[in-house]
């Protein structure tokens, strides 16, 4: 037996819901990247009050507007639904250069790092955290393990701001060699992200190594990052979220 003809007018086959764009990764500001080569030393430091302060009011809108969207979701959805999201924008970070060499490496990680804070500010929020508090900045650190314990991130912090008030009095006064500096800020950014994304960095900047360097490495620097994220804030039980607070 056949299937009727459709009638005129009427579509020959059920229509499927549209599938959504894919979004883009967003890079890090542009005066961000500025704080971090003028003072390529404490890069992730400075990725990490900057998340905070931009990206931490982002998140906390998106769990509330899901809360209000849907009454009761628990705490574990909203978190699936953030990683979901942010480790498919982690397998595009490494094609928004679009540059080879030194300079497309830096900012492949760059977006990473970028991404990957997006992603715990999210987490954070999905399981009740505020993350516009200056201690996620501290979480974030720790979790990317720029620092072992978060005592020590916080004393780098402190000195990133500190630093990060000098340089917008006095202006930067730093006159080394531009390559040396970019070297110094991709290898911080490139162990903020993952240990994979060191190598593929390295690899990048290699000429003809580029063909080898998968979507797989971003993916799954950030899936680990998500399972500690998820841990850290699971442990900590349910909180209410509290209003913004800025760093």
């Amino acid at each position: 037996m056949t299937d009727p003809a459709p009638v005129d007018g009427e579509p020959n086959a059920v229509p499927t819901a549209p599938v959504p764009p894919v979004e883009a990764p967003e890079a890090p500001p542009a005066k961000l990247w500025d704080r971090m080569r003028e003072d390529p030393q404490y890069a992730p430091e400075h990725l990490a009050l900057e998340a905070v302060r931009r990206l931490g009011p982002e998140a906390a809108q998106w769990a509330a507007r899901e809360r209000a969207l849907r009454p009761g979701v628990p705490p574990e959805q909203l978190a699936d639904q953030a990683v979901r999201k942010f480790v498919n924008h982690a397998r595009l970070s490494g094609a928004v250069s679009g540059a080879a060499g030194l300079p497309g490496a830096v900012i492949d990680v760059g977006v990473l790092a970028w991404t990957q804070a997006r992603l715990v500010l999210h987490v954070a929020a999905a399981y009740g955290a505020d993350p516009t508090h200056v201690d996620r900045a501290t979480d974030l650190l720790v979790l990317q393990r720029v620092h072992k314990a978060a005592q020590t991130a916080r004393l780098a912090l402190g000195v990133a701001a500190g630093r990060e008030r000098a340089g917008a009095l006095f202006g930067s006064a730093a006159d080394r060699a531009l390559g040396r500096v970019m070297l110094q800020l991709g290898v911080r950014l490139a162990r903020m992200a993952g240990v994979r994304a060191a190598k593929r960095m390295f690899a990048k900047v290699v000429p003809g190594a580029a063909i080898v360097l998968g979507t797989w490495a971003n993916s799954s620097a950030t899936k680990e990052l998500a399972d500690r994220t998820r841990a850290l804030y699971r442990a900590a039980g349910p909180r209410q979220l509290p209003g913004p607070r800025q760093p």
